[in-house]
């Protein structure tokens, strides 16, 4: 078979191109791990992948230590990073008072004491020498937008907090015990994860090589939780698949520019029911001392089958106790479809489609009960085992009315839950759809 001369040149122009592209992104990557190292070394002030040395250091000093991991490819909390990194004026003063170390892998982490929220692209955690944890910072509640969630004013108060406890330890560590023993987790550190131990992952980045591709990344520690319990035929927690949630599934809005101050409980909220109020400085959840939004998620995590917690505030300058009751399933009203850990989980339960509500003009022109299923395919994926749908046929714009018989209507981050749950790996699933209103079904092979 022949091609016209001028088609085949386009076709090597695009392709050159697709190829140019993606050596780019590679090199640009690249480029940002190499000279993000380059630039903290040469500042000085950073042990850099280096937490040994830090803690020596603090040891020696004194001084309380902030541990900060950073997914550096990713551009979430960049702007909070970089005001951190070049010292600003809100944080100068109270961060020379700390041992600074900066890690951007997880590789050869110690993961039974760095235990945070792994689809954060930016955790801290304030330390004692001898491992105690004080506080940790870094919240996060959707891909892109930070500005509700973190703030260098915040960070500064944080911190300030965070040399407090500093000041009263010893006398304050069983306060301090609930922050620093966490779950007891499958392996010592994240290479050592079956999946990943496949692709070879060493301790260290492989600065003399190609770095990008030597990292563990934050998230995929998240995953290859989730991926234990799939491989293993066991149905995933809770715990693990709404990890971390936000103080507002209860309605606690917090204010990112404090430590821990209420901005609102949300009318006729958990909050709001359990008398939170505007203002309210939250300074401890069940004993545990709060530095931070994520200390309130620290909390909520660990929370498994308890009706209720207590809070410590300080409200007009009175310090107050309140018991805040927790309703029933509370934890599944977080919004998990964010997360950079759920593109896995819709690999595994959706064959790489992602979804998302229909408007409700598009459920009554498709003639959709309130209580039918109907999440319109935004994307599919194209390669490897994230493109089980697309080899299926589905395509974006179908609507989804059904997979593996579940056909009640819920959003995508609950319907993830449900299958993630309620099905096996290496199962055949249906899926039902409409495609230009009409009705059509595929099959899918569940990983």
């Amino acid at each position: 078979m022949s091609f016209p001369g001028s088609l085949f040149r386009s076709f090597a122009c695009l392709l050159i191109a697709c190829l140019t592209l993606t050596m780019a992104i590679a090199e640009d990557r690249e480029t940002k791990v190499r000279n993000d190292r380059r630039d903290i070394l040469a500042d000085g002030s950073w042990y850099y992948n280096d937490l040994p040395a830090a803690m020596d250091a603090a040891k020696a000093s004194g001084k309380p230590v902030l541990v900060i991991f950073r997914c550096i490819p990713c551009e979430a909390c960049a702007q909070l990073d970089e005001k951190i990194i070049e010292r600003d004026e809100a944080v100068r003063r109270v961060m020379q008072q700390y041992e600074c170390a900066r890690i951007v892998r997880m590789n050869g982490v110690d993961l039974a004491k760095f235990q945070f929220d792994y689809d954060q692209s930016f955790a801290a955690f304030l330390m004692n020498a001898d491992g105690t944890i004080y506080g940790r910072y870094g919240t996060r509640s959707h891909q892109t937008e930070e500005e509700r969630d973190v703030a260098i004013e915040g960070f500064a108060e944080t911190l300030i907090k965070g040399l407090i406890l500093h000041g009263l330890y010893p006398a304050n560590k069983d306060s301090l015990v609930a922050k620093t023993t966490g779950d007891v987790p499958p392996v010592k550190s994240a290479e050592k994860f079956p999946h990943l131990r496949k692709r070879d992952f060493g301790e260290e980045l492989d600065y003399e090589g190609n770095v990008v591709k030597s990292c563990i990344h934050c998230h995929q520690v998240g995953e290859s939780y989730r991926v234990n319990y799939r491989f293993e035929g066991n149905p995933i927690p809770d715990k693990i698949l709404f990890p971390y949630p936000h103080p507002k599934v209860l309605g606690l809005i917090m204010d990112p520019k404090t430590a821990a101050t209420v901005e609102e409980a949300t009318p006729g909220s958990a909050a709001a029911e359990a008398g939170m109020k505007a203002g309210d400085e939250i300074l401890a959840l069940n004993g545990q001392p709060i530095l931070s939004m994520a200390d309130i998620q620290w909390t909520l995590h660990h929370l498994q089958d308890e009706k209720q917690f207590d809070v410590t505030l300080l409200r007009d300058g009175k310090l107050q106790k309140l018991n805040f009751p927790l309703p029933k399933g509370w934890k599944r009203q977080g919004d998990i479809s964010w997360r950079v850990t759920s593109w896995d989980l819709s690999r595994q339960v959706f064959g790489g489609m992602r979804l998302r509500d229909l408007e409700p003009e598009q459920r009554k022109e498709l003639g959709l009960s309130d209580d039918q299923l109907g999440l319109l395919v935004r994307h599919v994926g194209k390669y490897g085992d994230h493109a089980v749908a697309l080899k299926a046929g589905i395509k974006v714009g179908d609507v989804i009315t059904s997979i593996a018989g579940i056909d009640e209507n819920l959003n995508e981050s609950n319907l993830l839950a449900r299958l993630a749950n309620e099905t096996k790996r290496g199962q055949d699933a249906e899926v039902k759809l409409l495609r230009n209103g009409k009705a059509k079904s595929a099959a899918i092979r569940l990983q």
